[in-house]
């Protein structure tokens, strides 16, 4: 069953937790979210609304369920979903994916066959998806070809601090597929 907006309608946590298990498509290739981090605008250093004035103007324009995509290390594009309209706004960075769809495609842009490390980073799966700057500010539900759908079943979660980030890094906002072997770093314990 395809994700409905209102899933992106309530806070960043839950947002970042519950999309855990979910497949996500662009184009006919993906995979199963495996791991997550969740940003609030209120009092979280990481998030760009603390620092960026256009980043608190998207948040304030866009409707939930947003693409919020920027380069990271002037190298690497990352995927954010725009979370709004429930008890606090923020972003779901989607970190990994254990890949599903489209896998010699995938292979193809990353230039490897090895199919752990396909998707096992945020900057490695917009790479394998085809997903650049240009993805920046679309609304995924009126844009043909992505696609999200919930899980059959939910899998365990873990939760833990998040990584690659300076500040605010104490917060336990990484949330993982237990048992994954896509994720882009071993959870660590909080």
């Amino acid at each position: 069953m395809k994700i409905p907006r209102e899933f992106f309608q309530r806070d960043p946590l839950s947002c970042a937790r519950e999309l855990i298990g979910c497949e996500l498509v662009w184009n006919g290739t993906g995979g199963v979210i495996v791991e997550t981090e969740a940003y609030s605008v209120r009092n979280d250093e990481a998030c760009h609304t603390f620092s960026r004035p256009s980043s608190r103007g998207f948040v304030a324009e866009k409707p939930p369920g947003t693409a919020y995509v920027y380069l990271n290390y002037g190298m690497y594009w990352l995927l954010n979903f725009l979370v709004k309209g429930g008890s606090e706004d923020g972003f779901v960075l989607i970190r990994a994916l254990e890949p599903t769809r489209g896998i010699e495609e995938m292979r193809q842009r990353r230039g490897m066959n090895e199919l752990k490390n396909l998707c096992s980073g945020p900057g490695k799966l917009t790479r394998a998806l085809g997903m650049d700057g240009d993805f920046h500010g679309r609304d995924i539900f009126e844009s043909p070809g992505l696609k999200l759908f919930l899980p059959s079943d939910q899998p365990e979660i873990l939760e833990g601090p998040r990584i690659g980030i300076s500040r605010s890094a104490e917060l336990p906002w990484r949330f993982t597929k237990a048992g994954s072997r896509f994720l882009s770093a071993p959870m660590k314990a909080h």
